[in-house]
């Protein structure tokens, strides 16, 4: 039997988002004949912790579905026997990367790529704690139900499926290696109160999020999609589309990829960045890897926790430190597109070590240019006054940190991927020894 990974990283109470995600799974289990593992992974307070395993374990049992709810104690005891089986002598250094100190977008949906492979799943579904579903006819609009009918399918089978067709004709041997959509309801990220504020000033914000180089077209154009999703219209029908899914249409809350990708390279474990976890869905893009765009859009909403000060600092850092790092990732996409049949292997498959060399060019760049991107950031926060003016103070504080960081966390990177391989294996040789 298929066995299949439905995962909610969580640093925040939400109980709802776990009960929606279970049901989700016994939906999943039901119409496809697979085992799901639902895989709640547990950041969030004491309290709120509590709270999520009495969820957990009041949860009608449904067949085919396997609840696990692992705090980050019993996390950090997994990933350590992962890490000294992988690399014993930079075991610690693994351990701080893939479990750090503080929020890493990255780090939590690697984590999940792992516990997947002990677990000995063939895929991958992420879903967040601040979102929800849809409903339409007396029916939850589930995203698993596209996952599990496209999910490594041939693209020349699922060609006979989908609504539309737009993927390169020699790549209709391969496997569908992602399937996903994006969100309606609130933007994905804390800037909706500066468009409301002030359009102009919104726009120039959104530049930040576009690399320098692109063509002013191209720029307005991508500034104009970022993080809006898919927009306010309803689910009213099921629309797939078979091509090489633009990282711009989907959004991390709804995804699904093949273990064919995430065993060969994982995420970026920057801390507090937005935006780092949609590497991988840009490195399916860059090799040409085929997938599956559907529109069972998940509702995204902010919770009460994402109102405070105190939260809308942090995310202005993190947010600063994803307007740094678009200058790295765009470089490092740029040459992996460019790199064509070379960036797979004779199986057709990312090869680790080419997009690891990518990433190391990165981190030794010292790329001067970057600061311009904080002075356009602090000049357009001040000129908005009030806790913007606050934010632009404590992102001048950490000026020269933040700079520093756009190198460091791309060192790490190149770091973790090297030592991703044997992580797999690892993990690998767990479910294995599971299984007997």
């Amino acid at each position: 039997m298929r066995r299949i990974c439905l995962t909610l990283p969580t640093d925040r109470p939400c109980a709802p988002a776990i009960d929606g995600i279970a049901r989700e799974a016994a939906h999943g289990a039901r119409a496809f004949g697979v085992e799901v593992h639902v895989l709640v992974l547990d950041s969030a307070s004491a309290a709120a912790r509590a709270e999520h395993r009495a969820v957990v374990e009041n949860l009608a049992p449904a067949p085919g579905v396997v609840v696990h709810h692992l705090d980050e104690q019993a996390q950090r005891v997994l990933l350590r026997d992962l890490a000294a089986t992988a690399a014993p002598t930079d075991a610690d250094r693994l351990l701080e990367l893939l479990l750090p100190a503080g929020v890493s977008y990255g780090a939590c949906t690697d984590r999940a790529f792992l516990v997947a492979e002990t677990l000995g799943c063939a895929s991958v579904h992420r879903r967040d704690s601040d979102s929800g579903y849809q409903e339409h006819a007396g029916e939850t609009v589930f995203p698993i139900r596209q996952e599990l009918a496209f999910l490594d399918a041939a693209a020349s089978e699922a060609a006979e499926r989908v609504s539309a067709r737009r993927l390169r004709p020699d790549t209709r041997d391969r496997q569908v290696a992602l399937v996903g959509g994006s969100f309606i309801g609130e933007m994905s990220v804390d800037l909706d109160g500066i468009r409301q504020r002030d359009p102009a000033a919104y726009e120039r914000i959104l530049t930040l999020t576009v690399p320098d180089d692109y063509p002013a077209l191209w720029r307005a154009t991508l500034a104009t999609e970022s993080f809006r999703g898919g927009g306010t219209t309803p689910f009213t029908g099921d629309r797939t589309t078979l091509t090489s899914v633009p990282p711009t249409r989907v959004d991390m809350c709804n995804i699904a990829l093949s273990r064919a990708v995430y065993t060969r390279v994982p995420l970026p474990p920057a801390r507090d960045t937005v935006g780092s976890d949609y590497f991988l869905l840009h490195v399916v893009h860059d090799a040409a890897l085929p997938g599956v765009l559907h529109n069972r859009h998940i509702v995204n909403h902010h919770t009460s926790d994402r109102r405070t000060d105190e939260a809308f600092l942090a995310y202005q850092v993190r947010l600063a430190k994803y307007f740094l790092a678009v200058p790295r990732l765009h470089a490092i996409h740029t040459a992996l597109a460019a790199a064509g049949p070379d960036l797979l292997d004779g199986d057709g498959r990312v090869r680790t070590a080419a997009v690891a060399d990518q990433v190391r060019l990165s981190a030794a760049d010292p790329r001067p240019g970057d600061a311009h991107r904080l002075d356009t950031l602090d000049a357009v926060l001040r000129e908005l006054g009030g806790r913007w003016a606050d934010a632009a103070d404590l992102l001048a504080a950490r000026r020269d940190l933040l700079l520093a960081e756009a190198r460091t966390d791309m060192a790490d990177f190149a770091f973790l991927l090297d030592a991703w391989p044997a992580l797999i294996r690892a993990a690998r040789a767990r479910a294995t020894v599971s299984a007997r």
